[in-house]
């Protein structure tokens, strides 16, 4: 099955190369969709899911002079560089020179810097899942000190791709943890590329001077270019062409209490109610998997849960929201299996059969609804209606959305599951916020999902790095993975607080910084496993989500040991009280696409230090976080970013920047600077985001001028996207005259000068 054909894309030209077919279609001043065949259909077809925009040329040029066919907007220019006719091969080349025709582009910004160069394509046939195709790719030049971050989730540990082969797949089985393929790669050198192929695809960025792309199935060369002055130029980029992130729900930044699982109604709701009876703050319950009958009867078994109504009720009633999993499986002897088989609506082997289970991990029961058909979808979202979200569910926890069932080898309603092998998590995404735009238009959507695609952030999606062990080195290797995939445009992404899988790890060697007596969330063996997660979880006070999960006996907050809860509970507080600066990033996402959790390269670009630097990050304008990620750990060396000053966010002591320095690391901090210049709204202690929060303080850190957008709403309704219901006032620091002045009335209504605070003034 070939890519589609049925409407043809907009180009502003092809151009023939000798036989190869250069298609150029611009799709914004700093967006250009390049596609190269030699099949005319081919070459004319639309991109493939995921990119959602319509090509737009508008302001662009397009000249042929001795260079070749050069293409221009006030932003970039591509050169389809031309090509003389081909001579007769030498012996040599008869045997190794490609039998495509060349194509070679060369790309430059609006002053003719250039960026980049593709210096070749390839096409070679074979044979895929019994479908002749062919296996395509391109070259591109790499730049001195050019650096590469994105492509989804790889948790490998390292954050720079330079230099490395990625293999852009969906795979839970990932010898690291689990892979997420978004095939969206940024530079430091003003562009990214997004490639429009589904396929696994290989990807080899800077290695032997190169960069080079390659997918398993395809007809044709198909990727954009994105091009801007800044990292955050290139994500509104993205948002442009793939979709906007939707704003989540307040309560999706407050604390979202899960486990693996909760067994009963009963103890669900007693786990609610041990946070409201401690005055610690929550938002979300998660009821995880196995709350059903048979997987695939798509109910709640009444045996275990029998109101689930009643128990909405009174979550609603204690300002808490929930979610609900609901998984894409469906057994035999589940009620919709022979319906759902008899329509087709089941991924199939090439003999038309269903796949039932896997044949790795034991995972032997069943099979998988075929969501990539959109009648499938719409089935699937409607039984989600009626059946769950009528039980009073909040949100759904789209869970196994790789798919789990591998499609490698077996076929979609669309073709090929080798074809569209990391289309899935788009597809069956849609389907559920589309189904709950409709039919719960005032209601805010989100959705818990495990992988994503190109444009899966339009759906309300929030990412997690699925389930990776309890032990100091899974937690180790999330700082880089998140910041990696949040380089890649997808702003919402957490971990499991503690791990998934059931503590397990080795003995300690160092001293434990926190006495386990009282824990019930691991064997006694694990002696250090409440220092873990206290360290883990100081980490996920700072990232998009906030979501404690687990595998293990007991997973809530004092359920770690009577040492680490008053520790626990003083990061949760910090949490809240930040939830007026972190909802105002997450509207600023929302309007500019660019993510809130930032790898230092984002923001320091002339910093050559932070380069490859995968252990601290901005959170949001202001906070630079370096967590701590090994045991026994007391001190902590924390590299300050060149052209700002830095205030210890513990001690308010200021540190100029371009320098390392060192800093206790008692349990109970985590090592945390803010920028000078930087505006921290802080609010006052509410027991959920459901409460309306007053501001406590608005901070000032002085030492530049400053600018910050406070934002808030109703926290719920979709209100906010036709401007209603929000309030924005913007917050002017002046540092040469010390003064605050505000534009606009704050959302709360107080009076912005009673509450300010300057850190550091005598």
């Amino acid at each position: 099955m070939a890519f589609p054909t049925a409407a043809g894309a907009t180009a502003m030209a092809t151009v023939n190369r000798n036989g190869s077919l250069v298609s150029v279609e611009p799709y914004a001043p700093n967006i250009v969709r390049v596609t190269i065949a030699v099949d005319r259909a081919q070459a004319d077809a639309p991109p493939g899911d995921g990119p959602n925009a319509k090509a737009d040329s508008a302001g662009w040029t397009h000249r042929t002079d001795a260079d070749g066919d050069v293409f221009a907007s006030s932003a970039l220019t591509l050169t389809v560089k031309a090509q003389p006719w081909p001579k007769a091969p030498s012996q040599m080349e008869r045997y190794f020179a490609p039998s495509l025709p060349p194509v070679a582009l060369r790309i430059t910004d609006a002053a003719g810097k250039p960026l980049t160069e593709m210096t070749g394509w390839e096409m070679a046939p074979h044979t895929v899942n019994g479908e002749k195709t062919f296996r395509v790719g391109a070259s591109f030049s790499v730049a001195p000190g050019e650096h590469y971050y994105g492509l989804g989730q790889n948790q490998e540990g390292i954050l720079d791709l330079k230099g490395r082969t990625i293999d852009c797949r969906h795979n839970y089985d990932a010898p690291a943890g689990e892979t997420v393929c978004v095939p969206f790669m940024v530079t430091n050198k003003g562009y990214g590329i997004v490639w429009d192929n589904p396929s696994v695809t290989t990807v080899s960025p800077g290695l032997n001077n190169a960069t080079h792309w390659q997918s398993e199935v395809g007809e044709r060369v198909s990727f954009f270019v994105i091009t801007g002055a800044t990292t955050d130029e290139l994500y509104a980029g993205y948002a442009r062409l793939t979709g906007q992130t939707p704003l989540p729900p307040k309560a999706a930044f407050g604390l979202i209490q899960s486990k693996a699982r909760y067994e009963t109604q009963k103890e669900l709701l007693d786990i609610a109610d041990g946070y409201r009876s401690r005055q610690l703050p929550l938002d979300v319950m998660v009821l995880d998997w196995f709350h059903w009958s048979r997987m695939g009867q798509l109910d709640i078994d009444r045996t275990y849960f029998p109101d689930p109504k009643g128990m909405n009720d009174k979550l609603h009633a204690m300002g808490l929201r929930s979610i609900i999993s609901v998984w894409p499986r469906f057994e035999k002897e589940s009620r919709y299996f022979n319906m759902l088989a008899s329509k087709g609506w089941f991924l199939k082997d090439k003999d038309g059969n269903v796949v039932d289970g896997l044949p790795i991990r034991s995972d032997r029961a069943g099979a998988l609804i075929d969501t990539t058909n959109p009648d499938a979808r719409s089935w699937f979202w409607d039984r989600i209606r009626d059946n769950i979200a009528s039980e009073g569910f909040d949100w759904f926890w789209l869970d196994e959305t790789e798919p789990d069932l591998v499609p490698d080898g077996n076929f979609f309603s669309i073709g090929s599951g080798d074809r569209y092998h990391n289309i899935f998590p788009l597809l069956h995404t849609t389907g559920v916020a589309e189904g709950s735009a409709r039919d719960r238009p005032k209601m805010r959507n989100l959705i818990l999902s495990r992988a994503a695609y190109l444009g899966v952030q339009r759906n309300g999606a929030l990412f997690w790095s699925s389930d990776i062990k309890s032990t100091w080195e899974a937690y180790r290797r999330q700082i880089p993975t998140g910041l990696g995939f949040t380089a890649t445009g997808m702003a919402y992404w957490g971990s499991d607080i503690g791990g998934w899988q059931w503590p397990n790890g080795p003995k300690a060697e160092k001293t434990v910084l926190l006495d386990p007596a009282g824990a019930t969330a691991m064997a006694p063996s694990y002696a250090d496993y409440p220092e873990l997660f206290t360290r883990w979880f100081a980490y996920s006070v700072f990232t998009p989500t906030l979501r404690i999960h687990g595998q293990r006996p007991g997973a809530a907050l004092w359920e770690y040991g009577t040492a680490a809860e008053p520790v626990l509970a003083s990061f949760l507080k910090l949490r809240y009280a930040l939830m007026p600066y972190i909802y105002s990033l997450g509207r600023h996402t929302y309007e500019s696409g660019a993510p809130f959790m930032r790898a230092l390269f984002m923001d320091f670009p002339n910093d050559p230090n932070v380069a490859n630097m995968g252990d601290e990050y901005m959170f949001g304008p202001a906070f630079l976080v370096a967590p701590v990620t090994e045991q026994g750990q007391t001190s902590r060396t924390v590299y300050l970013p060149a052209g700002a000053d830095w205030y210890d966010y513990w001690t308010n002591q200021r540190h100029t920047g371009g320098q390392s320095v060192t800093v206790p690391t008692p349990i109970d901090r985590i090592p945390l600077f803010v920028r000078a210049g930087s505006i921290v709204p802080m609010g006052v202690q509410v027991p959920s985001t459901a409460t309306r929060q007053a501001l406590e303080s608005i901070r000032v850190y002085p030492g530049a001028d400053a600018s910050f957008a406070i934002y808030d709403d109703d926290g719920v309704t979709n209100a906010y996207k036709a401007g209603r219901n929000g309030t924005t006032a913007t917050l002017r620091w002046d540092d040469a005259t010390g003064r605050l002045r505000t534009v606009g009335k704050l959302p709360t209504g107080q009076d912005a000068t009673a509450l300010v605070q300057v850190i550091g003034a005598r």
